[in-house]
């Protein structure tokens, strides 16, 4: 990896010709304990705004900055593909779940770069929360040699991710200094470069969390319309997240603000 200290990579100009252009694959990881509309929005707002070819969803197997996820890694990936089918633009990897050392996010970079060649263009999706906090990510310096990053509005947070939005009082130093010109506002340049670039784009607000999704069903209430029926499904024949009412004391606590 070069030193931080190393000139960043520019956007690329619209000058490039056209043949330069390859199809851009997107990558949303992410625990899906269970997968819900919130992120199934996000990845079809993605593909959409950005000119994404396809959205591929990589649930993680044993994620390293959370505790043990309510279902298991098998559950999580089954619920996953029901999610997914149906949606042509949407692909799942197994990968991370079938690993025996926690996800991080690199390593499984560096495994698409390895299947899918160092031209192709990755673009990693992520929340502008998770943005944020990207400086605390295991070698997460290294993640703009491997892939764009496209940030996502949240539900109530601003885009830290460029100056014009009043990002960088939001970002770690030393995340401001790692995307230094790398910044976009034009979704076709992520085809042009296989990686480097850190593109903003806004997404509707759907207030749902997995964590609401979990406590609902574990106070014994129903969760159907926050994910697909098929996942509703899935979780009761499998009896998921019952014994979790613990998290949640009182049922006002599940009333979305």
């Amino acid at each position: 990896m070069a030193p931080e200290s190393a000139p960043a990579p520019s956007a690329p100009h619209h000058s490039a010709q056209a043949a330069d252009a390859r199809p851009a694959l997107g990558l949303l990881g992410g625990t899906f304990d269970p997968i819900h509309f919130g992120h199934l929005r996000l990845a079809e707002e993605a593909r959409e705004q950005l000119g994404l070819e396809r959205i591929r969803l990589i649930p993680a197997g044993q994620p390293p900055h959370r505790g043990a996820p309510g279902s298991s890694a098998d559950e999580r990936l089954a619920m996953t593909q029901l999610a997914a089918a149906g949606n042509t633009g949407f692909e799942v990897d197994d990968s991370e779940v079938r690993l025996i050392q926690p996800s991080y996010t690199v390593l499984s970079l560096e495994r698409l770069r390895a299947e899918l060649g160092p031209q192709q263009p990755l673009v990693l999706i992520l929340g502008a929360d998770a943005f944020a906090g990207l400086q605390r990510w295991h070698r997460w310096q290294e993640l703009f040699a491997l892939a764009h990053i496209a940030v996502a509005n949240r539900p109530g947070y601003d885009h830290p991710s460029h100056p014009d939005h009043g990002g960088p009082a939001q970002l770690a130093p030393e995340l401001v200094r790692a995307c230094a010109g790398r910044h976009s506002a034009d979704p076709s340049a992520l085809r042009l470069s296989p990686a480097g670039l850190v593109l903003p784009f806004t997404t509707t607000p759907l207030a749902i969390s997995a964590t609401l999704i979990r406590a609902l069903i574990g106070h014994g209430r129903s969760a159907r319309y926050l994910l697909p029926d098929s996942v509703v499904d899935y979780i009761a024949s499998r009896n998921l997240y019952r014994k979790q009412n613990a998290r949640c004391s009182t049922p006002s606590d599940l009333t979305p603000s």
